[in-house]
């Protein structure tokens, strides 16, 4: 008879691309008091790989990189995403963003993250979210796919994502 199988838990982490660093602070406390304690938090990246938000958001912005100690179910992440975007909008002055949060989680073998946009590499999981792999991890080492974000490519961020997923494989690990 067939046996229905279910994930482990996955590593929720959260990408920030921000100008004001007070701005950040605020959003992290607040994402704090709902999704618990932070147990990576990366340096400040300048972010430059793209000219999207500079219309929204202006020109010299900042990148970090977070992950919540607490693991989460995979089904989760929709309400997440919808949370982030309510935030987003909190933090906004006449309909331009302050910051851009953008959630996903991670496991052993993939990054993942949400979206608000189709896109034939995207998956939809209702109410306006959809999904994408965005890293694979193979070869002891984050690996690109088609429509992987250019930042997304660099050293820098993969070796942030396999500082994260090895805190993920020792909390898996002690959960046993």
């Amino acid at each position: 008879m067939l046996k229905l199988s279910f994930p482990k838990k996955v590593k929720f982490i959260c990408g920030f691309i921000y100008k004001d660093e007070k701005i950040y602070e605020k959003v992290k406390i607040i994402m704090q008091k709902k999704f618990g304690a932070i147990d990576y938090e990366s340096e400040i990246i300048n972010f430059n790989f793209t000219n999207y938000y500079e219309k929204e958001m202006g020109k010299n912005l900042l990148r970090r990189f977070v992950s919540f100690k607490i693991l989460r179910k995979i089904e989760e992440f929709r309400r997440i995403k919808l949370y982030c975007i309510q935030l987003e909008k909190k933090f906004s002055y006449q309909d331009r963003r302050h910051i851009n949060i953008d959630p996903g989680y991670l496991n052993e073998a993939k990054l993942v993250l949400l979206s608000t946009k189709d896109f034939y590499h995207r998956i939809y999981l209702g109410k306006g979210i959809f999904c994408e792999l965005t890293l694979y991890y193979a070869n002891k080492n984050f690996q690109d796919l088609p429509w992987t974000y250019p930042d997304y490519r660099t050293s820098s961020y993969k070796n942030i994502f396999s500082r994260i997923r090895n805190i993920y494989r020792n909390q898996i690990k002690s959960e046993k």
